[in-house]
């Protein structure tokens, strides 16, 4: 008989127990939400990241000026201005139709020098008398002649002599008659008294009245602000003898305004 085959229990190693893992503080998914709302984390994928629009660099531009009130009042000041001209022209055309101004007329009449010497130091004295005729052809307009005014007798550049008009009215269509008294020195005058012989041999001396004289003017009642007349007057005598009859060949007056 075969020997029976005996069994021998043999030892297994025990295995190593394991520490158990800790119970989760917090639930892996918020409450009153299931599982299948916010997907298995596991398998969830990560969103793609962010495109960001690059967009070149410009600086910042200075904030514009209100210029728009100081536009407008440029604008309206222009404006005014210009109707204010147009006003002004109207105004001057309506009294030059109404009352159709003229400049006044000037002629010199006559002359007569009382003295016309030349002293022992060579200056030479001079003393005139000039008829001067002033005449306003305007039927509705009336000068003022006021103080101020100058008068004045030039030989090639000297002044001989001066004077000064009176203060009088001239009213509309006058003619007025003036007697101006001249009188003036002249210092080294030898050289000029030569040039006037010279001139008195031909029987031509020119000479140069000049005036300036304030006037206002009046229309109707209406007096106006002061202007300035400029008066001047190219004559051509015979002679400057003293105490002699001078004889006025020709003589032509100008005149001008200004303000």
């Amino acid at each position: 008989m075969a020997d029976q085959q005996k069994i021998h229990p043999v030892s297994v190693p025990e295995p190593a127990q394991v520490a158990p893992l800790p119970k989760p503080t917090a639930p892996l998914v918020p409450r009153g939400s299931s599982r299948s709302e916010n997907g298995d984390p596991e398998r969830q994928q990560s969103s793609p990241p962010l495109k960001r629009s690059l967009t070149p660099y410009s600086p910042l531009k200075p904030p514009k000026k209100k210029r728009g009130c100081c536009v407008r009042c440029l604008c309206w000041s222009c404006c005014l201005f210009f109707l204010l001209i147009v006003l002004i022209g109207i105004a001057a055309a309506v009294v030059y139709l109404v009352f159709q101004p003229k400049l006044p007329k000037y002629s010199v009449d006559s002359m007569r020098i009382t003295q016309f010497n030349l002293n022992t130091d060579t200056s030479l004295s001079a003393t005139f008398n000039v008829n001067i005729t002033a005449r306003n052809p305007n039927k509705r307009i009336g000068i003022y002649y006021e103080n101020g005014s100058h008068l004045s007798v030039w030989y090639k550049g000297t002044n001989l002599c001066e004077g000064k008009l009176p203060k009088f009215y001239q009213g509309h269509r006058n003619t007025t008659q003036l007697n101006v008294h001249l009188t003036g020195q002249t210092q080294n005058a030898t050289n000029l008294l030569q040039l006037l012989s010279d001139d008195q041999q031909k029987g031509k001396i020119p000479l140069n009245i000049r005036v300036k004289v304030p006037v206002r003017i009046k229309l109707g009642k209406l007096k106006l602000m002061k202007w300035k007349f400029l008066l001047k007057c190219s004559l051509n005598v015979d002679n400057l003898s003293q105490d002699n009859v001078i004889r006025i060949r020709d003589n032509k007056c100008k005149v001008r305004f200004r303000f």
